[in-house]
């Protein structure tokens, strides 16, 4: 039975290359090591205003009551930088961060909604499964329900935890989303491999806010990415002249990482990058109208913060580049022609950055 679970894995393996996953693993369903992290970092409060997270409580970490008859779960990861990415991409993306009158978003939002790319993909490979064993008990998931992906993934020989607590591969890095499918078949768990981040603290001390506040300790309420995509009200005074001219979350702590010379295109055209989504002028993306927004994130992750958020975060970025000084008549005009907005986070937003025209 072991040899022809074994044989499974191997063919399952090839069905999932041929619809542009990386790589699978396979983990067990016990992960109770790792509940006292997850209780510790919840009571920290460094879920920040993300209650789903407190709300699902230890189902996070006990897959088979998440879903019951769950005895093994199919972890795979996808790269996503896009197909026509040039060599030194880090490079030229620090270099982005010092155009302040430049949206930046982050690679992985600039082409396809990567939760209906995996979703579909992970749906078709446990139908593929099923056609070669019979009906399954099987659910997908990807960033989409309370699982502890990064810890499935590196249960499954995904790669390590980095510091940043992001999942890290030795041949790509970690610029790649992980999605599992929760199986009641059995299948022999893979091997994890060992941890490779050694004394670097590149992360550590790129993160523009200090949110990595330990080694694999992320306070949410102090990153970029939270406070531009998860977080809905005011973005904290303190924090907004950190942000620069990011607009929707925040790559620098991957930028930073010596692993990511490694982090390889994706073989699909999803994750090409949208013209709309970069290089764009923050005064232009501040004019976008809501039809802009809808039209132009369409099938996107941006389009899910909506169009209200979307303005407070450019507002923000163009306050910090009238701080800086490279703002000019462009930056405040834009800023002004929203000073009346009809959303009261989009006006409080426009009100600071105009205190520094």
């Amino acid at each position: 039975m072991v040899g022809g679970s074994q044989q499974l894995f191997s063919r399952i393996q090839e069905w999932a290359r041929e619809l542009g996953f990386s790589q699978i693993g396979v983990a067990g369903v016990d992960l109770s090591s790792a509940e006292a992290g997850l209780v510790s970092w919840l009571e920290q409060g460094f879920h920040g205003s993300m209650h789903y997270m407190q709300a699902h409580g230890l189902r996070r970490a006990r897959p088979a009551e998440l879903v019951p008859g769950t005895v093994s779960v199919l972890t795979a990861r996808m790269d996503y930088l896009p197909r026509a990415t040039p060599e030194g991409w880090q490079g030229i993306e620090f270099a982005r961060l010092q155009r302040p009158t430049e949206g930046i978003v982050s690679v992985y939002a600039r082409g396809r909604d990567y939760h209906k790319v995996l979703r579909g993909r992970l749906q078709k490979l446990a139908e593929r499964i099923a056609q070669e064993v019979g009906p399954i008990g099987h659910r997908a998931f990807t960033d989409s329900a309370p699982v502890l992906e990064a810890e499935l993934a590196a249960r499954s020989g995904q790669g390590w935890r980095g510091k940043h607590t992001l999942v890290l591969h030795r041949e790509g890095g970690s610029m790649f989303f992980l999605g599992e499918i929760y199986l009641d078949l059995a299948l022999p768990p893979s091997a994890p491999v060992s941890a490779h981040c050694g004394q670097c603290r590149a992360c550590i001390d790129v993160c523009p806010t200090q949110a990595i506040v330990a080694p694999h300790r992320l306070d949410a309420r102090r990153c970029i990415s939270y406070l531009t995509i998860e977080h809905a009200g005011p973005i904290p005074l303190e924090l907004r002249p950190l942000i620069g001219n990011r607009i929707y979350g925040c790559d620098d702590c991957q930028l930073a990482c010596p692993w990511n010379k490694y982090a390889r295109p994706s073989t699909l055209a999803d994750f090409d990058a949208r013209p709309d989504l970069f290089g764009q002028p923050l005064a232009a993306l501040m004019d976008w109208s809501e039809q802009d927004f809808l039209r132009r994130t369409e099938g996107g992750p941006i389009r899910r913060i909506g169009h209200a958020r979307w303005l407070r975060n450019v507002a923000v970025a163009l306050g910090n580049a009238l701080r800086s000084g490279a703002g000019g008549q462009a930056e405040r005009a834009a800023l002004q022609r929203h000073a009346q907005h009809p959303d009261a986070l989009v006006r409080e937003h426009v009100a600071w950055a105009l205190e520094f025209s």
